[in-house]
């Protein structure tokens, strides 16, 4: 049974830390992969990246597994997060052998932050060690295959979409080979999710079925929009994060490929997209489960094809899910309370 979430490639958890209120919008995510890790990589395409241990994710380096992926609010302050995920690992003995002894270990643990810095009200409201800690201990907390929590939670607690309410999102597909492929996205974007003539996300015009809102609604939406954006401090730094995963066995080569294709995922659905002032940033990781077919060098293309699938959904699904937030930092009307369920 699946969930249609990032849990689906068995072995991967997820768990979140959210702090709101007196100041606070901001919270981590923590992707927790397999005992041993996962080989993973790293595609960083926006302008204005906030990042940590990516150059350790090239395939030309030494390292080959990460044990988990950081997102994670806070601007580069943020990343500190990371810091509590590696002592939880370090503690467990999870990490790369550097010593004689099995807790001589460095985990490694590459990490990207979103900017949400103020939008709580307190500048100086951020993600911390302990935030991480408690995001990995959620991850680890949680059962095989559990269901992701999407919307206003972790990483996408002070996300913003445009002008409106950003958070998580995430998504999942079984290839007819077998192969799981999915997605988890932080929808974080300077750019828009939405059709300014129409309304509808830009993410659900590649799904075939859209429902188009009446134009009385649409009008509504614009002007509330209007008024929102009027009244915040105009959008500094905005980045989409994703986090796009598979059972393949994939080496780190075609795993960094999987992660630069998985960027189209987030150009369909948000526009303008990798400006500079975004960080987008699309982190891949491969458990190793299922190999490819043999004798098939073009058996990577539906797992590639399906990884930028995957990211669209979810950002659409992290944008639906989302509600309305506002704080002494600035007002952001979520999609749902602007549009309902069209």
């Amino acid at each position: 049974m699946t969930v249609d979430a990032l849990t689906d490639v068995t072995g991967l958890r997820v768990g979140h830390a959210t702090r709101t209120g007196d100041g606070w919008l901001t919270g981590t995510t923590v992707v927790l992969a397999p005992e041993g890790g996962a080989t993973a990589a790293v595609d960083v395409r926006g302008g204005g990246p906030g990042t940590k241990e990516t150059d350790a994710l090239d395939p030309r380096n030494v390292v080959q597994r990460a044990e988990a992926v950081v997102l994670t609010g806070g601007s580069a302050y943020g990343l500190d997060s990371a810091s509590g995920v590696m002592a939880w690992l370090e503690e467990r003995g999870r990490g790369v052998r550097v010593g004689p002894q099995p807790s001589h270990v460095v985990p490694v643990v590459p990490a990207a932050c979103v900017f949400d810095l103020g939008r709580g009200g307190d500048f100086r409201a951020r993600p911390d060690a302990a935030l991480g800690r408690a995001a990995v201990e959620a991850a680890a907390a949680s059962g095989i295959g559990a269901p992701v929590p999407e919307g206003s939670v972790g990483a996408g607690t002070g996300a913003v979409a445009g002008v409106m309410k950003g958070g998580i999102g995430s998504a999942s597909v079984v290839l007819d080979s077998g192969i799981t492929v999915a997605a988890l996205v932080v929808a974080n974007a300077a750019g828009s999710v939405t059709d300014p003539e129409t309304g509808v996300l830009y993410g659900e015009l590649f799904q075939g079925r859209v429902t188009y809102p009446p134009e009385r609604v649409h009008e509504a939406a614009r002007a509330r929009l209007a008024e929102s954006a009027a009244h915040n401090a105009p959008p500094p730094l905005n980045t989409t994060l994703a986090v796009v995963a598979t059972d393949a066995d994939l080496s780190k080569a075609q795993a960094q490929k999987l992660a630069g294709t998985a960027h189209d995922g987030i150009a369909r659905a948000v526009r303008p997209v990798h400006l500079l002032h975004d960080g987008d940033t699309v982190f891949a990781l491969a458990t190793g489960a299922r190999r490819l077919e043999a004798g098939q060098p073009l058996a990577l293309n539906e797992i590639l094809a399906a990884g930028a699938d995957m990211v669209t959904r979810a950002i659409v699904r992290a944008v639906r899910a989302a509600g309305p937030v506002q704080t002494r930092g600035g007002s952001w009307p979520s999609y749902s309370q602007l549009y309902g369920s069209s």
